[in-house]
This record gives structure tokens, sequence and C-alpha cells, in this order.
């Protein structure tokens, strides 16, 4: 399969992010916003207006997200061009097109792991398998159910981290653990699963994360600062975003 696109490339997509989710007044976003209504901040030109400053406007929302290329997709293969004034189907699209991507971009990560070697060739499958599901018509993509492909990828997934790590001894296991705010600063990380934690205002500045497994978990506010990332397993752009470094 060629290589696709799984980060976002904003000039090629029509501002799906900017139209399609809903907003709720928080600490990520300075206004509410209906699901399907573009935000007060989108131009004519489908270009946000404040970008520039969306931090410093209470959106930091918008900073974090990443749509893994799956806007740029829908604009222009779903599609074929055109945008959602006249195409207004492509926006309930965005969601599943957007996990799919994300699927793709950790079995695409897992691909580069020497230690998962014994794997790849059932990764590779399960990449052009997603890609040709995201390639699917409005109608195929509404029918889909992703929750079952994430079920099916996950074990493939968590054996490719598991090789990347084997070497590791007594790596922690924090697999879906509610770590909010846990202090662990300079501690001894190496090979942790973090799994679908949630790490939300966590301390874990100067810890030693070589080799810890990221996948899903929830890094909002997070103190990265000085941690050694070196090797980190499917940490996205979006988590490091999220959190602070």
């Amino acid at each position: 399969m060629p290589e696709r696109e799984l980060h976002a490339d904003c000039s090629r997509c029509a501002a799906l992010c900017c139209v399609a989710p809903a907003f709720a007044k928080s600490s990520d976003f300075a206004i509410n916003k209906p699901a399907g209504t573009p935000c007060r901040n989108l131009g004519g030109d489908f270009r946000c207006t404040i970008h520039e400053r969306l931090d410093a406007s209470g959106f930091h929302g918008c900073v974090v997200f990443d749509c893994f290329g799956a806007g740029q997709r829908i604009t222009q293969e779903t599609f074929g061009g055109g945008d959602w004034h006249s195409k207004p189907e492509m926006l309930g699209l965005l969601p599943i097109v957007r996990q799919l991507h994300e699927l793709m971009w950790l079995v695409s990560e897992a691909l580069t792991l020497p230690e998962a070697q014994s794997v790849h060739g059932k990764l590779r499958d399960a990449l052009a398998r997603i890609d040709h599901l995201a390639a699917g018509s409005p109608a195929e993509l509404r029918a889909l159910d992703v929750d079952a492909q994430r079920r099916r990828v996950n074990p493939l997934l968590q054996r490719a981290s598991d090789l990347a790590r084997a070497s590791i001894k007594g790596r922690p296991d924090h697999r879906g653990a509610q770590l909010i705010g846990r202090k662990m600063r300079g501690a001894d990380l190496r090979g942790a699963s973090f799994r679908g934690a949630l790490l939300i205002g966590a301390d874990l500045r100067d810890a030693d994360l070589r080799r810890a497994d990221f996948t899903g978990a929830d890094l909002r506010g997070t103190d990265l600062r000085g941690a050694d990332l070196t090797g980190v397993l499917f940490l996205t752009d979006s988590q490091r975003r999220a959190a602070l470094t």
C-alpha cells in the first residue's frame, strides 16, 4: 500500500474539526459550540482567524487536537473536494475516519519497532485492512463498527509493546490506572505501561520513561519536563501538546 498521510494538513481540509465537534465551555474551550455549527473563529476561507493565539484565547483544546490526516482524506478523497456547505454529510464522517487513522498511526509506529519483527507481517496486514476500510463510501463508513476494529488490532499492538519492552526487568504496569496528580518525579519508569492511564496533572519531571508505553493515556497537564522519553512507545503529538514539556 502507498504511504498514507497520518498527520493533519489543514491546507487540504475544509476545516471539518472547526465545525463537526461540539465544544463545552471549559479550560479547553472558551465557548460552548453545538456539533455541526462553525466555530465563531472560523473565517470564510476555512482558516482559523486566531490560530496564532489559540492558547491565549482559551482554545487549548484546538491546540492539542490532531485528526491524524482524516480531515484532508475526507475532503479530498472521500468527497473529491468541496466543503461542508455543499456536502454537509462529510462532517459526520470525521470522528469515524479519525479513529481509523489513529489506529493506522499506532500500527505504523509498531512497525518501526525492531523487537516486534515477529509480528510485522500481521501488523502490515492490519494496516492495509484499516486503510481499505477508511477508503469506503460514506454509507460504508457510517455503518462501520470502529470499536470492533480497535478490539481486533489492540492485541497486536499490545504484543508489539510487550516485545519492545521485554528486556527491561521489573517494568511497572499502570495500565488503566488512575494516576491523576500522582507525584512520580525522578522515578525509574523504564518500560512502564501507561496504556489507557489517567495521568492528568501528574508530576513526571525528570522521570526515566525510556521505552514506556503511552497508548491512549490522558496526559492533560502532565509535567514531563526533564523526563527521558528516549524510545517512548505510542506517544502521539497530541499527547505531547497536552502535557508540559
